[in-house]
């Protein structure tokens, strides 16, 4: 039977690899990889010797037709660089396209920095919600401003260079919550920084920080929005006046006009 098992790999140290997941790298008849390079030299510590097929963001759809056909005859694995693949790398066009052509998926469990960090964090686990990479410039912040009333955790990933940025951007939107900065996970180099947002900003103002970078955010302990703010703040941002969102949803919901305009400009504020 064809099949592409999904397998995770570790996230810095090489000990972090299940002996299920080392069966299924022996076995199989090709491993696809996002980064060759970075993937042998996983396998040449594991003493595998298998073709390798690179599969990265800019060549996934030009490749992934050529892969499933030889997936039809032979058995694979899909490998990421580091972690669980999918999980903000390439892959999710290759399983959904296996599915269609009743190729059989299977998944090896194992490391995942994103679950490494959030047991780690000190910071309640349940429910949390993963959102990858942070945007750049302004959309990081519009972002930020959506999430701001949520109670869930949040998890986000940030480059060493954009970290300082982001993290006062929380500091203005989320205010001073709880955080962790969970930062070479696994590595020599391991850290995590707990503490208020502006107590991890000044531990970073000190050094310049390197390595992979996981943030991890308590939710917020306000009241849930409600369901005529939710609206407003909406209308606004699709671009609506504050005087007419105010109206719009003073008649919609019949709150006076005038608590609405005051919500929204404190929004704007904000």
């Amino acid at each position: 039977m064809s099949i592409l098992y999904i397998v995770s790999t570790p996230i810095g140290n090489l000990k972090d690899i299940t002996l299920r997941a080392i069966e299924v790298l022996k076995k199989v008849d090709l491993v696809i990889a996002e980064d060759t390079r970075r993937t042998k030299i996983l396998l040449d510590h594991l003493g595998i010797h298998k073709e390798c097929i690179s599969f990265y963001k800019p060549v996934e759809k030009k490749k992934v037709d050529g892969i499933v056909s030889r997936l039809k005859k032979e058995e694979g694995a899909l490998v990421s660089d580091s972690g669980t693949p999918l999980i903000s790398d390439p892959g999710y066009i290759l399983v959904k396209k296996a599915i269609e052509e009743n190729i059989k998926v299977v998944p090896i469990p194992g490391p995942s920095s994103v679950l490494a960090a959030l047991v780690a964090s000190g910071i309640s686990p349940m429910p949390f919600t993963f959102l990858g990479f942070l945007p750049k410039g302004n959309k990081r912040k519009e972002l930020l401003k959506k999430l701001k009333d949520k109670r869930e955790t949040l998890i986000f990933f940030e480059s060493p260079e954009r970290l300082k940025e982001s993290l006062k951007d929380m500091l203005d939107v989320f205010k001073d919550r709880m955080i962790c900065v969970a930062r070479e996970i696994t590595k020599m180099h391991e850290e995590f920084v707990r503490g208020r947002i502006s107590e991890v900003i000044e531990h970073f103002e000190k050094m310049n920080p390197k390595g992979e970078i996981c943030i991890v955010v308590e939710g917020t302990k306000g009241k849930p929005q409600e369901a005529w703010e939710e609206k407003a703040a909406k209308l606004v941002e699709n671009g609506y006046s504050v005087k007419d969102a105010a109206r719009i949803v003073s008649i919609l919901f019949n709150v006076p006009k005038n608590k609405v305009y005051t919500f929204l400009k404190d929004e704007v504020r904000s």
